[in-house]
């Protein structure tokens, strides 16, 4: 049965100032996309940077939209029209009132950050589940609630506000009782996370990323840091309320989230780290060839920790879940132990590709400088051979970085082949070119230690072909994401699909065919 609710009772915990007085008439659901009203929809006309919503209100009531929200004062339509200062903010508001209020039903963790976000979130939530809790994830790369798991889209950002809260009401409907959500710069700035109510705020780190939206590291550093103001908004609990932020003291955000945090007496503060200034640190135990160990020492315990995740970036990540579920929510750190070591892996992040090659082959999710650089450090750790690293830079997306990236790859690898990555509207030659730049500025040589391969399976070829025994092939910026945009299509593309086919090829061996793309 379509769920029905009065507009009224819609807005009677709204924070922000409304014009006219709001009728009472039924909603069905909530949307900004014209083309998903139904009968009964309320539609919120939201202007964005390429697009402007206010030109598709007559579609959302030809659609049979019972009522729109908007920001120009005055429209005259033939269904009631709500006018806020921002659509954008106000959607939130009202579809958390919509599914009366998941979140306040819940104990719920944001996770932010440039790098280490997705890893981080499954941590803690595998601690949870170790904990014996029930616990949901809403991640960029899914939403598992219970013995459900939801595709959250083609590229990875968190998902729009509707569907937050729908992800939210459909947990405590499950009887789950723990979320962790993960929160991006874009869904921070455009209030995709707004009225979530968060418990507890986790930040990775804050690096060089997404300047071309936010315009400069201060603005993007401010974004991620309204997570860490919103704790201050989070209501009291029937279950409580720790409202804890968890930050890196390694990290060059920690000066500025530790002064955003201490304007709110409120909220506690628990920091995590390599250093012995740092609340929950690591210190180095005794390794094995696989995966990582270190101990997790405290004021109040000192434990291993085993994981099979790889490379030193994973430490911190480690530390982060340890310092939210131990330190933050009480949990034994036996659980947290288990939990951690009970994670075998993440889709797209550090994962091997091993059919039979005497050689290392990797797929990784790195698209900005620090996360790089960190995956290319880890990898030659592994290995005595050479290092063949494969990525690209996406297109309508910060430039700066494009010469980063290769730069530092021209530094770490002894191989780097730059192809394409989402490159959009813009030409990828163009884009290739930017960052032969930056990989001649490092004494790079194209043709010897740099090579410029558009077609991402050629590239992948090339790079296969290249390995000697006991060298290690990485691919970056793709991960788990199963599209690349050319143009504004997205075509089918997953890396690890791709990396299996040039191993088969080159093993002549039964493998995947190689996805077709524009380049090919």
């Amino acid at each position: 049965m379509k769920k029905s609710i009065s507009l009224t009772s819609l807005f009677n915990q709204f924070p922000f100032t409304v014009y006219p007085t709001i009728p009472d008439i039924p909603v069905t659901d909530l949307t900004a996309d014209s083309r998903q009203v139904r009968t009964g929809s309320l539609f919120f006309a939201i202007r964005g940077d390429t697009f402007d919503g206010h030109r598709f209100i007559q579609d959302a009531v030809a659609r049979g939209s019972a009522a729109v929200v908007g920001t120009e004062p005055g429209l005259e339509l033939p269904v009631p029209y709500i006018w806020v200062s921002d659509s954008r903010q106000a959607l939130p508001y009202l579809a958390a009132a919509f599914h009366d209020f998941p979140a306040r039903k819940l104990t719920l963790v944001g996770v932010t950050g440039t790098d280490g976000k997705t890893t981080t979130t499954n941590l803690i939530y595998q601690i949870l589940l170790a904990a014996g809790l029930k616990a949901g994830m809403v991640s960029t790369v899914n939403a598992v609630i219970g013995d459900q798991v939801l595709d959250t889209g083609f590229h990875v950002t968190t998902p729009e506000s509707p569907d937050v809260q729908r992800y939210l009401a459909q947990m405590v409907a499950a009887g789950l009782t723990h979320v962790v959500l993960e929160a991006t710069s874009h869904g921070l700035s455009q209030h995709r996370v707004d009225a979530c109510e968060f418990d507890l705020a986790v930040v990775t780190n804050i690096t060089h990323e997404h300047l071309d939206y936010h315009g400069s590291y201060e603005e993007y550093r401010s974004a991620k840091g309204r997570l860490f103001t919103m704790l201050n908004q989070t209501l009291e609990k029937p279950q409580g309320n720790p409202r804890t932020a968890i930050l890196n003291y390694d990290d060059s955000s920690f000066v500025y989230l530790t002064g955003l945090t201490a304007n709110f007496p409120q909220i506690r503060m628990i920091s995590y780290g390599l250093s012995n200034q740092a609340d929950v640190r690591g210190e180095p135990a005794p390794q094995d060839s696989t995966g990582l160990q270190f101990a997790a020492v405290s004021n109040e315990y000192r434990f291993l920790v085993r994981s099979d995740l790889t490379g030193l970036y994973n430490v911190s990540n480690c530390l982060a879940a340890i310092a939210t579920t131990v330190n933050g929510l009480g949990i034994p750190f036996e659980l947290a132990q288990r939990g951690i070591a009970n994670l075998p892996g993440i889709p797209g992040r550090m994962e091997r590709i091993n059919l039979g090659q005497d050689f290392i082959s990797i797929v990784d999710f790195a698209h900005t400088p620090n996360a790089l650089r960190v995956s290319l450090e880890a990898v030659r750790q592994m290995t005595q051979g050479r290092v063949i690293a494969v990525f690209g830079s996406a297109g309508l997306r910060d430039r700066l970085k494009r010469r980063l990236m290769a730069e530092i790859s021209s530094n770490l690898a002894d191989i780097t082949v730059l192809t394409a990555e989402d490159p959009r509207t813009e030409p990828l030659d163009l884009i290739l070119e930017e960052m032969a730049e930056g990989a001649m500025s490092q004494d790079g040589v194209e043709g010897k230690t740099f090579w410029k391969i558009p077609d991402r399976g050629e590239a992948l070829r090339f790079a296969v072909a290249q390995a000697q025994p006991g060298d290690v092939v990485i691919a970056c910026g793709k991960g788990h994401e199963q599209s690349m945009c050319f143009g504004t299509t997205e075509y089918p593309w997953d890396d690890r699909l791709a990396m299996r086919a040039a191993l088969a090829e080159r093993l002549a061996s039964p493998g995947p065919a190689m996805p077709k793309l524009p380049t090919s």
